[in-house]
């Protein structure tokens, strides 16, 4: 069965939870207010999409293509973004809700993060290079043999990293924020 190819598209006030997504590409296309809240948007692929104030918690993205798509305003809970298809993965999260995402063993280097709330969110193996998290609040974020070189935490929060078990060479950190590189030694900084 072929798959759908849908271009140059907006989709407003739309509640895609309520019945199944049509599967294809999307390409060029707008998403304004939608629900996607446990979809299955598996095998579906996005490029140079956009999502403003949609909410995606829970949708099954199963090998879902994620190709220059930017997500604004957007509810994303538990979404498991290790699953989903790696070919040209590129992502763009502004002002959104992230808490509980998964980027187990991701390649999302030189990703924004800009004005998000990503608590509890594993990024476990990732590459993360060149990536920068802007006023981002990272409470409980997972970072274990994470490659964080050059990344840019100094406008973010809560986030504590082991230097010794992440590469971070060249990595940026405000002097308000050294106490989530230091946690681990459980000493005091005034």
């Amino acid at each position: 069965m072929a798959q759908n190819f849908i271009e140059e598209e907006t989709f407003e006030n739309k509640t895609f939870s309520k019945y199944q997504f049509e599967k294809g590409d999307y390409e060029l296309c707008t998403f304004t207010n939608c629900d996607f809240s446990n979809s299955d948007l598996s095998n579906t692929r996005f490029v140079d999409c956009e999502f403003f104030d949609c909410n995606l918690s829970s949708a099954n993205i199963y090998e879902t293509g994620f190709q220059n798509v930017l997500f604004k305003d957007c509810k994303m809970l538990g979404l498991d973004f290790e699953k989903s298809n790696d070919f040209a993965f590129e992502i763009k999260i502004d002002n959104c809700q992230l808490n509980h995402a998964s980027f187990y063993r991701k390649n999302i280097a030189k990703t924004v993060f800009k004005q998000s709330k990503m608590q509890s969110v594993d990024f476990t193996e990732c590459d993360l290079s060149l990536s920068i998290f802007n006023d981002c609040d990272l409470l409980n974020a997972t970072f274990l043999n994470t490659n964080l070189e050059k990344v840019d935490f100094r406008n973010s929060k809560n986030f504590t990293i082991d230097p010794e078990n992440n590469r971070i060479k060249g990595a940026r950190f405000s002097l308000q924020s050294v106490d989530g590189l230091l946690s681990k030694y459980q000493i005091k900084i005034e």
